[in-house]
């Protein structure tokens, strides 16, 4: 089971929360989150969060663009960014003796932006072209295109935003924008690796100043299962995906479903592997899912197949969900075990454990992300089988034309 014995909190006086699992290997990771994603935007300004993302690397008060990047890369390290539905987070990964230039680095990002009028434009046209690199790529579009399925406007629209809302946003009100958006008593700080926890909680103390800003609040969100089959020109594999709406993050219920998708939808041996790809040849790619954060959760499975084997593999998706509502006490053991050594190998990603320790954090705290081993063998047959009932679902298909 995976420890919490290195595992250190705390609450600074800038209301920074900072949560860290210390290791002994000399590098580090390291993040500062804002609880604000794309969740918090309306249909007019959907995409903002992910644009300030990008904004804040085109040049702070005291760095270009090259300086910022390049204090990280040439020691070594790696810099970014991503905006989620509920949260915009940056991070670093570094030799920990270059801990504090990362902070410099992210302290600098977050608190001194420019908003450059010129550099605005320049990256205005940046996203347009991810946008389109996006919608190009059908397996990504799908994707988007489930949520919008899933879930009422503005929710339901796409993270990066459209090239209408992208296009209307003007420089001045994306920096107002950020100003109301960002306050550090909001940030979480999320560390895995090499450092000396009280040198670094003090580095952040004194770096961020807390704003006294009210949090955003999330749009409403509102549940809805469509079915859409896109055609396009020039794509040779039609792309299918099959969801519904799922439990909160962490509860019982929740874990019951990631059980169910080990043992329905992951890896070659999973029963929709063998049956769609093994036993029928429909298929190259099958994989399922649960994408969940603070507001929101849903299940979904993937196939890249061909367009008249659709209504097939649907098929074969229902009756096998049907199926494990008889699910076995072995196949439960079996898919606890294949569960718990997947989270074992994503433990030796620094970056990724850092990733999770923030998310959990946001959504409840921390010091559950290692309870997880404990509750996926709390977890009975039953409470399995429950999971594969369903009500409605929705299906995304982009195929060819």
């Amino acid at each position: 089971m995976i420890s919490k014995a290195r595992f250190l909190r705390r609450e600074l006086a800038n209301g920074v929360r900072v949560v860290c699992e210390l290791r002994d290997l000399p590098i580090v990771s390291m993040s500062v989150t804002n609880p604000v994603g794309a969740s918090h935007e309306s249909s007019e300004i959907k995409g903002i969060s992910h644009f300030i993302e990008h904004l804040v690397f085109t040049g702070t008060k005291t760095r270009t663009h090259e300086q910022i990047s390049s204090a990280i890369e040439k020691r070594g390290g790696v810099l970014n960014a991503f905006t989620a539905q509920d949260v915009t987070s940056f991070w670093f990964k570094l030799p920990s003796e270059h801990i504090s230039v990362g902070i410099d680095i992210l302290s600098d990002l977050l608190l001194n932006p420019t908003f450059n009028k010129e550099k605005f434009e320049k990256e205005k046209k940046v996203i347009i072209e991810e946008i389109s690199m996006y919608k190009d790529n059908p397996r990504t579009y799908v994707m988007d295109k489930i949520e919008e399925n899933l879930y009422d406007k503005p929710f339901g629209e796409s993270i990066i935003g459209s090239k209408e809302t992208i296009s209307a946003m003007n420089r001045d009100f994306v920096a107002e924008h950020f100003s109301k958006i960002y306050d550090p008593r909001n940030f979480v700080v999320s560390i895995v690796g090499n450092c000396d926890f009280d040198s670094v909680c003090k580095e952040l103390e004194e770096r961020f100043k807390p704003a006294g800003k009210e949090l955003v609040l999330p749009q409403k969100i509102r549940k809805i299962n469509k079915e859409t089959i896109e055609e396009r020109e020039g794509i040779d594999q039609a792309h299918f995906v099959f969801a519904f709406h799922a439990p909160e993050f962490n509860s019982r219920e929740y874990w019951a479903l990631k059980l169910l998708n080990a043992h329905l939808a992951m890896g070659m041996s999973s029963k929709l592997f063998l049956k769609i790809r093994e036993e029928r040849g429909l298929a190259y790619t099958v994989k399922g899912f649960v994408r969940a954060e603070k507001n929101y959760s849903y299940y979904a499975i993937y196939v890249g197949t061909r367009k008249e084997a659709l209504g097939e593999v649907k098929n074969i998706i229902l009756t096998e969900l049907k199926k494990c509502e008889q699910l076995s006490e072995r196949e439960l053991a079996d898919a606890k075990n294949f569960l718990k050594g997947t989270l074992k190998l994503s433990y030796e990603d620094s970056t990724e454990v850092m990733e999770e320790l923030m998310f959990y954090e946001v959504i409840t705290k921390a010091e559950e992300f290692y309870e997880q081993e404990k509750l996926i063998d709390s977890i009975t047959l039953e409470e399995v089988r429950a999971a594969a009932r369903f009500d409605n679902y929705s299906i995304a298909a982009v195929v060819p034309k």
